[in-house]
C-alpha cells in the first residue's frame, strides 16, 4: 500500500447531539480534495475538521474512498471493548434500590450496568458513581447529552478553586469519561480537555522504631495481628480483608495475595513471629471464610476499623504524627530497601507492575544519607 497521502485519524464527535465522525490530519490537498467528493463530510469550526455523520454507511466509505491512498487511524473506535476477565463480578443493587432526596439524579442503569459488566472493582466502582453523581447534579437542569468539552473543563476547574486534590480531579474526569467513551460508546471523545499534573508527592513512611512501638502498644492479638502484617507483609488494606487462610503458606513462610490490585496474582513475606501470632490469634477467634471477620461468622472486617487501630495503637505508643495504614506499606518497603533488598524484590512484593513505581522509595531511604557530611563539618 502506498501511504503517499498521509494519514488521517478519526475522531468521535457530538454535534448537536447527534454523533459524527471527525476527519483529522495535517494540511494536504490531496486528501482534503477526496474527502470532498465523500456525500455529507463537511467542515466544522468548532473542531477544526471536516465531519460527517456517524453510521456504518459513512464509516465504510471513509475506508473506501483512502483505500491504497492514505493510511486510516480508526483505533478511537475500538477501544474500551474488553472485560476485565478476572476481577470477581460486583453487583451493584445497593445503588440501584437507594433512597434519594427529591430531585436528586442518580447514576444511571446503563453507567451501573456497565460497571458490572466490565467487572469493575467495588472501590471503582464506589468512587465512579460517587464522583458522577455529583456531575450530573451539578448539571441538573442540562441533558447528559448536551454537556459538552467547555461545561467539563470548567467543573474541573471549579473543583480545583475549591481545592480539590489533584488525584481526586483524575478520578472526577474518568469517571466521567467513563460515562460518554465507554457506556456511550465514543472513546476518546473528550481528547482535548486538560489533565491535571501528577502530584509529585514523597510516601510517608515511619521509623523502624516507630513501627515497633505501635505494634508493641497493641494488645489485642487479632489488632497485633492485623498491624503486623500490614507493615511486615507490605499488604494494601483491601488484601488484608480479602485474605482467606489457606491464602497462608506456613510452610514456605508466603501469603499469596489473590487478584490484588490490577486483578494480579502475586506472593509476599511473612515473618515467623507474625505466624505464631497467628497462629495464637485462629485458636481464639476461629475464622470461618476470611482470615480476619467482623462481628458476623464469615462476613469481612471492617476498613474503617483497621484505620481505627492504628490511630488508637499509635497515640498509645505516643506517636502524635497523622498514621494511616498505607503508611505500614510504605514503611515496608522503605525499610527492606534501606536493609539492602534489591529493589527488584520489593517491585514484585509490592506488585507494581513497573519498577519506576518502586524507584520512589529510593528518595525517601536515609541509610546511604546519613553517611554524607554536612560541609559545615569540614570548616570545623
Amino acid at each position: 500500500m502506498s501511504n503517499s497521502f498521509g494519514n488521517i485519524t478519526l475522531k468521535h464527535l457530538l454535534i448537536n447531539e447527534r454523533k459524527y465522525i471527525g476527519l483529522q490530519f495535517h494540511p494536504n490537498k490531496r486528501i482534503e480534495k477526496l474527502i470532498q467528493t465523500i456525500p455529507d463530510c463537511t467542515w466544522n469550526e468548532d473542531f477544526q475538521m471536516y465531519a460527517m455523520p456517524n453510521n456504518k454507511q459513512n464509516f465504510g466509505l471513509i475506508f473506501e474512498t483512502f483505500r491504497g491512498l492514505a493510511w486510516i487511524n480508526g483505533a478511537h473506535f475500538f477501544e474500551g471493548k474488553k472485560q476485565k476477565k478476572h476481577n470477581e463480578g460486583i453487583n451493584l443493587d445497593t445503588y440501584r434500590n437507594r433512597k434519594t432526596p427529591h430531585g436528586y439524579r442518580k447514576c444511571p442503569e446503563n453507567y451501573l450496568s456497565k460497571l458490572e459488566f466490565k467487572r469493575y472493582s467495588v472501590n471503582t466502582a464506589r468512587t465512579y458513581i460517587s464522583c458522577f453523581e455529583k456531575f450530573i447534579n451539578h448539571f441538573s437542569e442540562r441533558k447528559l447529552i448536551e454537556i459538552n468539552e467547555n461545561d467539563i473543563q470548567e467543573y474541573l476547574n471549579m473543583m480545583a478553586r475549591k481545592g480539590v486534590s489533584t488525584s481526586q480531579l483524575n478520578q472526577i474526569l474518568n469517571a466521567v469519561k467513563f460515562y460518554y467513551e465507554v457506556v456511550e460508546e465514543m472513546p476518546n471523545r473528550f481528547y482535548s480537555i486538560e489533565r491535571p499534573f501528577k502530584e509529585d508527592k514523597l510516601p510517608k513512611v515511619l521509623s523502624e522504631l516507630e513501627v515497633q512501638r505501635i505494634i508493641a502498644a497493641t494488645t489485642n492479638i487479632k489488632h497485633k495481628c492485623v498491624l503486623s502484617l500490614l507493615y511486615g507483609s507490605g499488604l494494601r488494606r483491601q488484601e488484608l480483608l480479602k485474605l482467606k487462610i489457606n491464602d497462608i503458606d506456613s510452610e514456605r513462610l508466603m501469603i499469596k495475595i489473590n487478584q490484588g490490585k490490577g486483578q494480579k496474582d502475586r506472593y509476599t513475606i511473612i515473618g515467623i513471629n507474625t505466624l505464631e501470632e497467628l497462629r495464637t490469634y485462629y485458636k481464639e477467634y476461629k475464622p470461618k471464610v476470611f482470615l480476619f471477620e467482623g462481628t458476623h461468622p464469615g462476613s469481612p472486617y471492617s476498613a474503617a476499623t483497621i484505620g481505627k487501630i492504628l490511630i488508637k495503637a499509635a497515640k498509645k505508643a505516643g506517636i502524635h504524627k497523622k498514621v494511616t495504614p498505607h503508611m505500614l506499606r510504605h514503611s515496608f518497603a522503605t525499610h527492606l530497601l534501606e536493609n539492602g533488598t534489591d529493589l527488584r524484590y520489593i517491585q514484585t512484593l509490592l506488585g507494581h507492575n513497573s519498577s519506576k513505581t518502586t524507584e520512589i522509595y529510593t528518595r525517601v531511604t536515609f541509610s546511604n544519607i546519613q553517611k554524607v557530611k554536612s560541609p559545615l563539618d569540614s570548616l570545623s
